[in-house]
């Protein structure tokens, strides 16, 4: 069945966005577990001691939530269902990964409560928009 449901220009500028949005993520887990030593050794000791004692875990996690995210994202200008699920997957990466940041590592002394809470909560955020706007998307019928 073909779908005619026309597309409105605001969902392609969405979908363009957490496209781009989903994009830094992978560089932010790139640049976070590929860290040299030399750009390492330039910050300060207790930015060094936060890198060194992220757990395994939690660094898997975080790249469970953003290719999960980018995948979704790239599902959404393809116009493709899946993207719902891999938001699904990736938003339940996204809470125990932020969790983790906030409450149970040194970022709030280090950065500061602002500066630690800021960005996780607009992670969570749009990971919570993003599984509602790919379902809204589907009952649409934008989504096939």
């Amino acid at each position: 069945m073909e779908n005619n449901n026309k597309v409105p220009n605001w969902y392609w500028v969405l979908a363009i966005f957490f496209l781009l949005w989903n994009m830094m993520g992978v560089f932010s887990f790139y640049i976070h577990t590929f860290i040299s030593e030399e750009t390492l050794a330039q910050l300060p000791d207790n930015q060094q001691a936060l890198y060194t004692e992220y757990p395994m875990w939690v660094t898997i996690i975080f790249g469970i939530a953003v290719f999960f995210g980018l995948a979704g994202s790239i599902g959404l200008i393809f116009k493709k269902k899946w993207a719902k699920m891999a938001f699904i997957i990736s938003i339940l990466a996204i809470v125990p990964q932020m969790t983790h940041n906030v409450f149970f590592t040194k970022s709030i002394d280090i950065y500061g409560l602002l500066h630690t809470i800021t960005m996780p909560i607009l992670v969570v955020g749009f990971g919570i928009f993003l599984v509602w706007f790919s379902g809204f998307a589907i009952k649409k019928n934008w989504l096939t």
